[in-house]
C-alpha cells in the first residue's frame, strides 16, 4: 500500500523554486513541516506534474549520507556493494596472514641478538683505587658513583667491581668476613644501593666478584666451626695433626698457593684446618651440602639486590681429594722435607676434582632463576686454568650451561711480545673454544703489571686496538684507557700474607683523573697508595683535550666496535703474522665492506698484503690509526709500512671476502654467525 502511494506521489514545485526531497519522507510528515494553516494564503501557487513512476523510484533509491538503517539495508544487498565488501574483507585477511608469516620468517631467520655482556666492553674497577669521596685516602662506592660519566664517555656499558665485602683486608680483601655486608672502607649497603640505582639509571650493567672457595678466619661460620657448634662443625676441612715443641706435623705434603704447608693448627679445636691460600683464609668444605646452600643463598641475596652478574674466582680449588694422599713432586729427587713452594708439586688432588663442575652448574642454575625477566639476563664469568682444555670446560657443554665465558688472560701471560706471540695467544683460545661459544680478551687486571710497565709505553695504543677489534668481549682494567703505569716498587705499601711481608701489586695505584694534587683521586692529604709521579701528563682531564691521546683513541675504537657490524659480530680471519706484525680481517656475510687490522708488536716493518690476499684491492683507506694524523689517508696494499707499536685499521670493499677463500679456511672463526641483507637492511642466519 505504501509502495503504491509512493509511486503516485505528485511532486510539488514552487514557481520560485522546487522543494527537494532526497529521501523517503511520508506525506504526513511533509505536510506537517511545509504547510501552515494560518498562512496558506501566503504560499506560492503550485502546479501538479505527473511523473513517470520508474523515474520516481530511481530518484528515491539514490544513496545519501546519513540514510537510515532501513534504506542502508536495501543497498547493502545489491551485488555491486556485496562483492566489493567481500573482496576488501578477503584482502584484509590475506594481508594479515602475509604479515604474520613475514614476522615468523623474520624471527626464524634472524640471528640471536647479542646480549648485554657480549655487546659492550667490560670496565674492571678496583674500588679502593678508583675514587675517594670522603677524603680518607681510600676509594669507595660513592667515588665510583661520582665517576660514572667517565664510563659512559668511554662508550662502555658494563662495570665489573672487584671484591668489596666486609673483610679484614688480608690478601687484598679476597677472604670475606661477611658475604652479606659492605666493608666500611667502601661505604654502607645504602651506598651500594644508591650506586646500583645510578648505574641502572644510565643504562649500564654491573658485575661483582664472588670467591666461594674460602672465607676469612674472622667469619662467623669459622668461629662456630672451630668450636664444633651444630651444623657448622664440618663447614671447613678439619683433620687431626700433631703439634710438638711448636712444630706441627700436617696430614700430608699439600702446599698453599702462597707457599708452605696448606694446613694450619687451631688451638681452639686442636685440629688442623686446610687453606689453599693464606692461613687467614680457611677453605670451605664443599662436600657439605649445607655449605653449598649457603653460597646459593649469597648468590640469591645479591641478585635480589639487582646486580647483573658475578665473576666467580678460585673455582678450581672448590674440592680436594678425600684420600689425602701426598701430591706428586715435580722434581722426584728433591728432598720431600724441603718442599715449600706451590710450583714444586703437581696439584692432582687439590684442584679440578670430580664434582667441581657439578657445583659450578648449580651456581648457574640458581642464577638462571633470576634471568627469566626480559632484558635481565644474569651474567656468569669464571676464572680460568693454566691448561687451555681445562679452561674450556668452564663454558659447559651444548646442553649443560656453566659460565658464559671463563676470563681469558692469554694476552696478559705472554712470555715475550711479537707478532707471532700475539697470534699464538689469540689462536690458542679461538681454536680450542667450543663451537658457538663467545670469546673474551683482557690486557690488564688487578693481578698483573700494567701494559706500559709489562711491555712498554709504545705498545699501549696498539694493545688497546687489538683488544677492541678482536671478536668477543674486551675487558679493560681501569687506567689502561689512559696508559697508566705501575708505581715504583719502593713506594708501594706492604701487607703480610702468611706472616711474610709481600709487596702489594703496584698496578693498583690510584686512578689519575687530573693534574691536581693526588691526581684528583682524593681531596685528603694522602692516598692509601702513592699516585704515580707521571700523573700531571697522564690523566683523564688532559687527555680529553689531546686529539692524539691514548684516551681519545680508546674512545674512537669503542665507537668503531659499537657501530660496525663486521667488528661487532663478524668473521675473524688471520691473514699474516711474523716477528713484527699480526694482520687479520673482520668481515660479515652480505657486506662488501671489510676491516683489516695491521698491528705492529715489534720493529718497523713493511708488508705486501696484495701478494698475501688474492683479490685484495690495490688501495685501502685508513679508518683509524694509533697516529691520528694518518686517519682517512689512502694506502697502497702492496706496501704497508708500520712503525714500532703502530696499529692501523684499514677499510676496503671487495666482492670476495677472505673467509670464503680456500687458502684461509683454517684461519677463520665466527662466534655468533650472521649475514647482512642490504635489500631489507637486516641480519639473517641462513647464509
Amino acid at each position: 500500500m505504501v509502495k503504491e502511494e509512493a509511486k503516485s506521489l505528485p511532486m510539488e514545485l514552487s514557481e520560485k523554486g522546487g522543494v527537494e526531497n532526497n529521501g523517503f519522507v511520508q506525506n504526513e510528515a511533509f505536510d506537517d513541516k511545509e504547510t501552515n494553516t494560518s498562512s496558506q494564503e501566503e504560499m506560492p501557487k503550485t502546479c501538479i506534474v505527473d511523473m513517470d513512476p520508474s523515474a520516481t523510484e530511481e530518484l528515491a533509491l539514490k544513496p545519501y549520507a546519513g540514510m537510515p538503517k532501513e534504506v542502508l539495508l536495501k543497498f547493502s544487498s545489491q551485488a555491486r556493494y556485496r562483492v566489493t565488501r567481500e573482496i576488501l574483507f578477503w584482502l584484509i585477511i590475506a594481508a594479515a596472514i602475509v604479515l604474520v608469516c613475514a614476522t615468523i620468517a623474520i624471527i626464524a631467520l634472524s640471528p640471536k641478538c647479542l646480549d648485554w655482556w657480549q655487546a659492550s666492553p667490560i670496565y674492571q674497577i678496583y674500588p679502593r683505587s678508583f675514587k675517594d669521596s670522603n677524603m680518607d685516602g681510600n676509594g669507595d662506592l660513592k667515588g665510583i658513583q661520582e665517576k660514572l660519566d667517565h664510563i659512559t664517555y668511554l662508550n662502555i656499558k658494563t662495570i665489573w667491581i672487584t671484591s668489596f665485602y666486609k673483610s679484614p683486608l688480608k690478601d687484598l680483601g679476597y677472604g670475606a668476613e661477611d658475604f652479606y655486608d659492605i666493608d666500611p672502607m667502601f661505604g654502607s649497603m645504602s651506598d651500594f644501593e644508591n650506586l646500583l640505582a645510578a648505574i641502572h639509571d644510565r643504562g649500564l650493567k654491573v658485575i661483582m666478584d664472588l670467591i666461594p672457595n674460602h672465607t676469612s678466619d674472622k667469619h662467623r661460620w669459622f668461629q662456630l666451626s672451630r668450636n664444633r657448634t651444630g651444623k657448622y662443625t664440618d663447614y671447613y676441612i678439619w683433620q687431626d695433626c700433631t703439634q710438638a715443641a711448636g712444630l706441627v706435623t700436617p696430614p700430608n705434603n699439600w702446599v698453599s698457593v702462597f707457599g708452605n704447608s696448606s694446613w694450619q693448627f687451631d688451638d681452639v679445636r686442636k685440629q688442623c684446618y686446610f687453606h689453599q691460600f693464606g692461613k687467614d683464609e680457611p677453605d670451605l668444605n664443599f662436600r657439605n651440602l649445607a655449605v653449598q646452600q649457603e653460597i646459593h643463598d649469597i648468590i640469591k641475596f645479591w641478585l635480589g639486590k639487582g646486580i647483573d652478574g658475578f665473576s666467580f674466582s678460585a673455582l678450581k680449588f672448590l674440592l680436594e681429594a678425600t684420600h689425602l694422599r701426598d701430591e706428586p713432586q715435580v722434581n722426584k729427587s728433591q728432598n720431600p722435607e724441603s718442599i715449600t713452594a706451590y710450583s714444586q708439586l703437581y696439584h692432582d688432588y687439590t684442584t679440578t676434582q670430580v664434582g667441581m663442575h657439578d657445583i659450578i652448574r648449580s651456581f648457574r642454575q640458581t642464577m638462571n632463576q633470576f634471568s627469566s625477566e626480559p632484558g635481565r639476563y644474569r651474567f656468569m664469568g669464571s676464572d680460568g686454568h693454566e691448561d687451555i682444555e681445562a679452561t674450556m670446560m668452564y663454558y659447559g657443554t651444548t646442553f649443560i650451561q656453566e659460565a658464559d665465558f671463563p676470563f681469558n688472560f692469554n694476552l696478559i701471560n705472554l712470555k715475550n711480545l711479537s707478532g707471532n706471540s700475539i697470534f699464538e695467544a689469540v689462536n690458542l683460545w679461538m681454536k680450542n673454544m667450543p663451537a658457538g661459544k663467545w670469546p673474551n680478551w683482557a690486557v690488564g687486571s688487578p693481578n698483573a703489571a700494567r701494559i706500559s710497565s709489562r711491555i712498554g709505553k709504545e705498545y699501549v695504543n696498539v694493545m688497546n686496538m687489538l683488544l677492541l677489534t678482536l671478536p668477543g668481549t674486551p675487558v679493560t682494567y681501569y687506567g689502561e684507557e689512559i696508559g697508566m703505569e705501575n708505581i715504583v716498587s719502593e713506594n708501594v705499601s706492604k701487607e703480610p700474607i702468611n706472616s711474610d711481608p709481600v709487596v702489594t701489586f703496584p698496578e693498583k695505584s690510584p686512578m689519575q683523573w687530573d693534574g691536581e694534587v693526588n691526581a684528583g683521586f682524593t681531596e685528603g692529604n694522602s692516598s692509601w697508595l702513592p699516585v704515580n709521579s707521571d700523573y700531571q701528563s697522564v690523566n683523564v682531564e688532559i687527555q680529553m683535550t689531546w686529539s692524539n691521546s691514548t684516551l681519545n683513541l680508546y674512545r674512537e675504537l669503542t665507537l668503531l666496535r659499537n657501530s660496525e657490524l663486521p667488528i661487532h659480530r663478524g668473521w675473524m680471519c688471520y691473514v699474516w703474522n711474523d716477528s713484527n706484525v699480526f694482520v687479520y680481517v673482520r668481515e660479515l656475510d652480505g657486506l662488501d665492506r671489510v676491516f683489516m687490522m695491521v698491528l705492529n708488536f715489534g720493529q718497523e716493518s713493511t708488508i705486501d698484503l696484495e701478494a698475501i690476499v688474492p683479490s685484495l684491492p690495490s688501495e685501502a683507506i685508513i679508518r683509524l690509526s694509533t697516529n691520528f694524523s694518518n686517519a682517512g689517508k689512502a694506502v697502497n696494499t702492496k706496501l704497508i709500512k708500520t712503525e714500532m707499536g703502530e696499529g692501523l685499521v684499514l677499510e676496503y670493499k671487495t666482492a670476495k671476502p677472505v673467509h670464503t677463500m680456500e687458502a684461509f679456511q683454517g684461519n677463520c672463526f665466527v662466534a655468533e654467525k650472521a649475514c647482512y641483507s642490504s635489500a631489507f637492511n637486516l641480519l639473517y642466519v641462513n647464509c
